[in-house]
């Protein structure tokens, strides 16, 4: 319908340009990020393991719309560095914010602003050229009023630092509330643009970081509060099983999961090595609905001696 339209225009049919282009949500650890994202997307694609920073990598969900295409590009959470990842994840944030064409900034509904949510509102004011929208999460969380007071605060925090919101609107991801609404208001600020990908897209994140990330997160299942950023995993090899038949595939998937120090192996691995093939079990489970196809993971926890702070390692895992 919509194509006949477009080729006869009659006094009715408004044109309307299609739009296409990147959004971020940017907020402190815990705002509500991928949650809101996989939200929208209506798929779970962020990674979200309960911790902060664990989203390391880009993850971009695809909002398709008829008249629209919103890509969600997931930065690592902004914070203070005390390490060298710390700066790196940083500079990433940055460059990222300096390249989408909106920035949403969640607030979750049930925190009074903190000094941390300050440090990040003052990193936006100074990127001028992109509009930002105030998305208060976890609405669900909170009666009207303590919302309302949210609302104000947030208001005024634009006002002493400068910083203009182009929207302010409270989001429960949980409760589906308003994130059509949130979409409704993300698309008119993106450029006029054909679709910039194909209309089955959710995510362009290559395969093996998102295999990657699905093992570290269920390595991290349990321990978080041992280990809580002292595991990295890489995937070393993805290769499709010689001599299967072609109705009866199967993916070999080598991985090794690092540390930090040896004596962290005996956490990651567990009694006679029980918790190492639970992490195996329960990640074969995810990546074979991720990739549709079974598959055999070949696990191993590796020591990579303070990999947070040497750049050799660093770059090796991917950083």
């Amino acid at each position: 319908m919509g194509a006949m339209s477009a080729r006869t225009p009659s006094s009715e049919t408004v044109e309307v340009p299609h739009r296409a282009g990147f959004a971020c949500f940017v907020g402190r650890p815990n705002a509500g990020k991928s949650t809101l994202t996989n939200a929208l997307v209506g798929q779970k694609v962020a990674i979200t393991s309960n911790r902060p920073q664990t989203t390391r990598h880009t993850v971009r969900g695809i909002v398709h719309r008829p008249e629209a295409q919103l890509i969600l590009v997931d930065t690592p959470g902004l914070h203070k560095p005390r390490t060298l990842l710390g700066e790196r994840l940083n500079d990433v944030v940055r460059t990222t914010w300096a390249e989408v064409d909106v920035i949403g900034f969640c607030l979750p509904a049930d925190q009074k602003l903190g000094p941390g949510d300050r440090f990040i509102a003052k990193e936006l004011a100074a990127i001028k050229k992109t509009p930002k929208v105030a998305v208060v999460t976890k609405t669900d969380l909170v009666d009207s009023k303590t919302l309302a007071e949210q609302l104000i605060a947030i208001d005024q925090l634009g006002q002493e630092i400068g910083l203009e919101w182009a929207e302010i609107v409270p989001v429960s991801a949980v409760g589906d509330q308003q994130v059509g609404l949130l979409a409704d208001l993300l698309v008119p600020l993106l450029p006029e643009s054909p679709p910039l990908y194909p209309e089955g897209d959710l995510t362009d994140e290559p395969e093996q970081v998102m295999v990657a990330e699905l093992i570290r997160e269920a390595a991290l299942e349990g321990v978080r509060d041992e280990l809580p950023h002292s595991i990295a995993v890489v995937v070393e090899e993805m290769l499709p099983r010689e001599d299967r038949p072609a109705d009866k595939p199967l993916l070999d998937i080598h991985a090794n999961v690092y540390i930090e120090r040896p004596s962290q192996k005996g956490i990651i691995i567990g009694p006679k090595g029980k918790r190492l093939k639970e992490v195996g079990t329960k990640s074969r489970k995810h990546i074979e609905a991720l990739l549709g196809t079974p598959v055999f993971l070949d696990l191993h926890v590796k020591v990579a001696k303070d990999w947070q702070r040497d750049p050799k390692q660093l770059r090796k895992l991917g950083f």
